[in-house]
Parts: C-alpha cells; sequence; structure tokens
C-alpha cells in the first residue's frame, strides 16, 4: 500500500546537523519515496538556516496559519525546500520568538547548558505542524514523529484534532533514534500550560517524555544499535506495550538504511493491514 507519510523532525543534512537523527532524516524518507510513498518533511526554521543557499520559496497558502498553543492565538507561516539533490519536501516553520534565535547547537546555549524551555518549543512546533495540514491541500496517513522532540504529537492529535473530519483516521508513529535521560524529562506544569490533559505516571513533579507518548500513539520504532540499546530502556517505562512496540537494529557506524526502511515500511504496512 502507497501511504501519505508526513514526517517531522529538528535534524536533516545539511539543514540542522547534530546527532544521527539528521543523516537518518536525509536518507530513510529518499528510501521511502523510491517505495512511492508520498512522504513530505517538516522542520523548524532556525535562523543559521540559509534561505538563499537552500532555496527556500515562500508558499502563499503557508503564510499566516492561525491556531491556539495553550492560551496563546499563534499565527505561523512555512516556507517550501527540497533537501539537496533529492525531490523530498522539506517544510521549514517560522517562529521568530522559539526558533530563529537558536544557534546550531539546537538545544543547547552555547556555554553547552539545555535550554531551559526546550519542550515548550517543541511541544509548539508539534502542534504546529498539525495545524499546518489542511493548508497544504494534503492529508496523510501517518504522522510521523522523531525523539522526544515531537513526542506530544499523538496527544495533540487526540485531544485536539482527530473529531475533526479532516483529520480523521491519521495514525501516529514515534521513532526512538536515543534514550538520553537529560531531554526526557517534562514538568507537569507543561502540559495545562499547552492546553493538554496531565498524562499518567507523573513521578515528582515530571513524566519521561517517551511515557507520555506511549499513551497515545499508535506504534513506537526503536532503533536499536551495538553501542545504544534503545528499546532495553523503552520496556521498562509503564505505558509501552511489547504489542505497540517495532525494534529495529542496525549498526552505529555504518547504518543499513535500506533494511532500516525496508523494516519500517513492514511496520506501517501493518497499521493499515
Amino acid at each position: 500500500m502507497k501511504l501519505k507519510i508526513f514526517y517531522l523532525t529538528t535534524e536533516i543534512v545539511p539543514f540542522a546537523n547534530t546527532s544521527s537523527l539528521a543523516e537518518f532524516s536525509a536518507k530513510v524518507p529518499l528510501l521511502l519515496q523510491d517505495k512511492e510513498h508520498d512522504i513530505r518533511t517538516i522542520i523548524p526554521k532556525y535562523g543559521y538556516v540559509s534561505e538563499r543557499k537552500y532555496i527556500l520559496r515562500e508558499v502563499i497558502r503557508l503564510r499566516e496559519i492561525p491556531f491556539e498553543f495553550g492560551k496563546e492565538n499563534i499565527i505561523t507561516s512555512a516556507k517550501s525546500a527540497f533537501i539537496p539533490k533529492t525531490r523530498v519536501q522539506v517544510y521549514f516553520l517560522e517562529d521568530t520568538k522559539r526558533f530563529k534565535p537558536l544557534t546550531n547547537l539546537i538545544y543547547k546555549a552555547k556555554n553547552g547548558r539545555l535550554l531551559s524551555d526546550l519542550h515548550d518549543r517543541f511541544a509548539f512546533f508539534s502542534k504546529a505542524s498539525l495545524a499546518i495540514l489542511p493548508h497544504l491541500f494534503w492529508k496523510p496517513d501517518i504522522m510521523w514523529c522523531n525523539n522526544w522532540q515531537s513526542a506530544l504529537v499523538p496527544a495533540f492529535y487526540k485531544q485536539h484534532y482527530q473529531e475533526d473530519s479532516f483529520y480523521s483516521n491519521i495514525k501516529s508513529v514515534l521513532v526512538v533514534h536515543n534514550y538520553e535521560q537529560e531531554y526526557l524529562d517534562i514538568e507537569k506544569g507543561l502540559f495545562s500550560n499547552i492546553g493538554l490533559t496531565e498524562p499518567e505516571g507523573v513521578k515528582n513533579g515530571m513524566i519521561n517524555a517517551y511515557e507520555a507518548a506511549a499513551q497515545n500513539v499508535d506504534l513506537i520504532i526503536a532503533i536499536d544499535t551495538e553501542n545504544n540499546n534503545v528499546s532495553k530502556e523503552l520496556v521498562k517505562l509503564p505505558s509501552i506495550k511489547k504489542s505497540k512496540l517495532l525494534i529495529v537494529k542496525t549498526t552505529d557506524e555504518f547504518p543499513d538504511y535500506e533494511k532500516v526502511a525496508a523494516k519500517i515500511d513492514n511496520g506501517l504496512q501493518k497499521l493499515y493491514s
């Protein structure tokens, strides 16, 4: 079955590159496109990304898109480009407050410290990515989320969008590439601030991002390598059921992206079988 896949990521080579997610996001969507899936990607428009170098284009229908984020009435917009030397389309979501000031470290200040409002920034990206869909005149079959950065997409979808006829029957998938604890704890208060119901499992005022995602997502895919056994950590979380977990194994230094894409494709097909 040919699928329409909306691929959310915060890193793609050459636009943003701090981890293995960047190369993965350049290679795997292209391989899935080769399998005749209709795949489109979206990434925040960081201030350091050159619009001239990468030929970012204005799209009239993607100007001034309104949506609610918590108690804020937001107007956002997006530009369009392609991953260089491919036909994989990338939408660059703009926000002058949350994304334009970021350096190429993305998640950290220049002194190496984590930004204090990381989860708010990327929750915004998650909600805005859903809000933009009707303006694309295109409805995906699957919302593909990556790591903690878009772990709240399934909750936004179920609580804010799935009753809308345009959004009905979209499946959500979370692909977990790493398990870095310093990024994973979400403060309890964030959920009410951004208009979400507090998930189960809050302890000491915090909840693990993947634990929160598991309560709403249709499938979690763990990318395991020799030195990064993601699935081992995920199965320790109470809400993660083995029936909803697909483990994809590859190598650290030379990942076999063709095999990874093939196994993920098989998992996506089963969502619609």
